[in-house]
């Protein structure tokens, strides 16, 4: 049971092993495949990771939110709000971080006002923003920061591509806030947790230096040291916290696109393919692999970042598997409502299809 239980929660990470393995019979191991590997990216993704589960533990993030939803008057103005959190947690600690922080405040917010049959299309709504808020930071989303490293895009022009397509997510979430009606709601409960000060500010001085080992302004074996070891002291339970199956889903996936590479005829396919229109084979390949090993995969094939990096951003959205953070919010869903998951599952589809093909049209006559 234990094993079926870590299959269904890392089921990407299961099948990258398996992608992995398949592949190393059509190529034996040999010296190039330490060249498949963009040791920064996973260097900076456990880094961020760390240092954000060490202001999870302090509730750093609750507080922050509670304090804002405390604020919201009716139902259409949580819904904004909480979007709102979770969009801009996105940019700044990665999108399935966000999702893991700011859903259980969804669901204490809509349960203590009694508006507890508006939680599936919340949910729904924060992974979109999740998924979509991410897409404006080189680490934001984990594919960025991949595409980021591996093309070695200019600061610059990477917002510069991503900017447009993060203003219409913004406008389209708020558009789809819209639609919930502003009931008055009264949030009187008080919240018991304290800052803690001198915690904060260090973690927040940790996760600032994990940000410019992304920018190249610190080095990243001195960020390699230094934070682990003031974690390990401070809060090592941070450390145990990690996502591990997500370092381990990218270390497998760089072997599986490698060795892909290098088989000739998958070569001369995907670089045909791509070639005829990356941005929408990289958003096909989203919906049956998700974005992370789409990203991995597809850029080996072309130098095409721009169309590249819009396709699997927004290719995040569609099916449940589009993206690693949509696993997270459908399982946390069923664990609080187990006989709910098949409307769900109906209501998260046609959501994501309306996010994908506005955003896809959108991005194929004015992005690209």
């Amino acid at each position: 049971m234990r094993i079926v239980r870590f299959i269904k929660k890392n089921i990407v990470f299961c099948i990258a092993l398996i992608a992995a393995v398949v592949t190393c019979f059509l190529v034996p191991p040999d010296a190039q495949y330490l060249t498949y590997f963009d040791w920064k990216t996973l260097v900076c993704l456990f880094l961020t990771l760390a240092v954000v589960c060490a202001l999870r533990n302090i509730k750093f993030f609750t507080i922050l939110a509670r304090a804002l939803v405390r604020i919201t008057g009716n139902l259409r103005s949580l819904f904004l709000m909480l979007n709102c959190i979770t969009f801009i947690g996105s940019m700044i600690i990665a999108n399935d971080m966000a999702l893991i922080t700011f859903l259980p405040l969804g669901y204490f917010a809509l349960s203590t006002t009694g508006k507890e049959k508006y939680m599936a299309y919340l949910f729904i709504l924060q992974n979109i923003s999740a998924n979509l808020g991410g897409m404006l930071t080189p680490f934001g989303n984990p594919q960025n920061l991949y595409l980021y490293s591996y093309f070695n895009i200019p600061t610059g022009e990477f917002c510069s591509i991503m900017l447009p397509p993060f203003l219409l997510a913004i406008s389209l979430l708020a558009i789809a806030c819209l639609f919930v009606k502003p009931h008055k709601l009264n949030i009187d409960e008080a919240f018991p947790e304290k800052l803690n000060i001198r915690r904060t500010v260090l973690y927040l001085v940790l996760f600032t230096l994990s940000i410019l080992i992304v920018f190249n302004v610190v080095p990243m074996l001195l960020g390699l040291v230094l934070i682990p070891i003031v974690l390990l002291i401070a809060d090592k339970e941070s450390l145990l916290m990690v996502d591990y199956p997500l370092l381990a889903t990218f270390f497998f996936f760089f072997i599986f696109a490698g060795n892909l590479s290098r088989i000739e005829i998958i070569n001369e396919f995907f670089s045909y393919l791509l070639e005829k229109d990356t941005l929408l084979v990289s958003i096909l390949c989203c919906q049956g692999i998700s974005n992370v090993p789409t990203a991995i995969l597809l850029s080996r094939f072309t130098t095409d970042y721009h169309s590249l990096l819009l396709g699997v951003n927004i290719g995040g959205t569609g099916t449940l598997i589009a993206s690693l953070a949509s696993l997270i919010t459908f399982s946390e869903y069923k664990i609080l409502y187990p006989n709910q998951s098949k409307k769900y599952f109906v209501m998260f589809t046609v959501i994501n299809l309306i996010f994908l093909v506005v955003m896809t049209v959108v991005a194929k006559l004015f992005l690209v």
